[in-house]
């Protein structure tokens, strides 16, 4: 990755702070690690299970839980999915003119209360948009770890990402 700055100088001692990279400031290969991590809650669980109306009892339904080979509930997949790719939003998507969707999803463990995850994403690849002579599609695997490393979400996502704009040909 070419040096990026958290801000952007547009004046005498004056900065604007910044919200995500553009195409041009994207290269394969690159890791990007997003911080800070987040602690998941029985309440991140209870409501985006319940507002995504996934009533399934091993989310929701302590006692049934305690039934399970888990022992305990698990944290919906799409409160995973949410939290992890909003993780990954500011370092990889905030300039972007539009995400083009998730491939490859893949849940590999389960996630419970208590667990503090952190998102890690690779660019992939990006190649110029065809339709869009100042915008490029950008390719980027995350990954969601707990604390102890372990992987428990992996997925791929594609992003339409505009080149940093120019002012009489300088960058701004």
């Amino acid at each position: 990755m070419k040096h990026v700055f958290a801000f952007d100088h547009i004046g005498d001692n004056k900065y604007e702070e910044r919200h995500g990279l553009y195409y041009d400031e994207f290269e394969t290969g690159d890791v990007i690690l997003h911080r800070p991590g987040r602690t998941i809650t029985e309440a991140d669980n209870t409501w985006m299970s319940l507002l995504c109306h996934n009533v399934h009892p091993l989310h929701i339904d302590c006692e049934y839980a305690k039934g399970t080979e888990f022992g305990q509930p698990v944290v919906s997949s799409l409160v995973s999915l949410s939290i992890i790719t909003g993780m990954s939003t500011h370092g990889t998507s905030a300039n972007a003119v539009a995400n083009l969707g998730w491939d490859a999803i893949r849940l590999l463990r389960p996630v419970f209360v208590g667990d503090t995850v952190y998102a890690e994403t690779t660019v992939a690849a990006k190649r110029p948009s065809a339709s869009r002579p100042n915008s490029g599609i950008v390719t980027f695997d995350t990954v969601g770890k707990k604390s102890d490393g372990s992987i428990f979400i992996e997925m791929r996502r594609n992003a339409l990402i505009p080149v940093k704009p120019s002012i009489d040909g300088a960058s701004i």
